[in-house]
């Protein structure tokens, strides 16, 4: 490890443009694009803002560590989907509820209620061609300039991180999984 000196001096740029309602795009092959999703919210929640999460790819019924705490503080988060496509009965069934479940969150993003609105796992339904990116994109142009989205997913479209004030890209270094470690309850659920 290379040792470094900590900054004592720094310039501070001031912003000045206006404060706005931001697109934040979580993708890439990393772990933790929900987490650093949900941790928005929890921070936005703990400011007093209203936070509203839904989750393309998790049933209505779920009940993974992050469903039993945003339900604890009264953040609603809501499963869209009927598990990920490889668990699907019939694909048709889940492109139709992922459209179902766009349609509830697009109206939540344009009434302009909510601080900030978490589409986790979107990018999955948009790859896989359950939802047209347009609408989309037209409703994330249009929202009400203090609403805040965070997507998120891997393989975010081109046009989406155009259009996205932030993006980050997690980068898979190591993962246990690999190592032969499985799923622990608490860390990946």
């Amino acid at each position: 490890m290379q040792i470094e000196s900590p900054p004592v001096d720094r310039e501070r740029r001031v912003p000045e443009g206006e404060r706005r309602g931001l697109i934040l795009v979580h993708t890439g092959d990393g772990k933790g694009k929900s987490t650093a999703a949900f941790g928005l919210a929890l921070r936005a929640h703990g400011r007093g803002k209203a936070v509203r999460i839904y989750q393309f790819m998790k049933v209505p019924s779920a009940r993974f560590g992050e469903h039993r705490l945003f339900e604890q503080l009264g953040v609603p988060i809501e499963g869209l989907g009927d598990g990920f496509s490889w668990k699907s009965k019939d694909l048709e069934h889940s492109a139709q509820l992922a459209r179902d479940g766009w349609a509830r969150a697009e109206a939540v993003i344009r009434a302009g209620e909510h601080f900030l609105v978490v589409l986790d796992e979107i990018m999955y339904p948009l790859r896989y061609g359950w939802l047209p990116l347009e609408p989309v994109l037209q409703a994330l142009r249009e929202r009400p300039a203090h609403v805040h989205v965070v997507l998120t997913g891997r393989n975010a479209p081109d046009e989406l991180i155009e259009l996205a004030d932030t993006v980050t890209e997690m980068t898979l270094v190591k993962h246990h999984f690999r190592a032969g470690v499985p799923a622990q309850r608490g860390i990946e659920d």
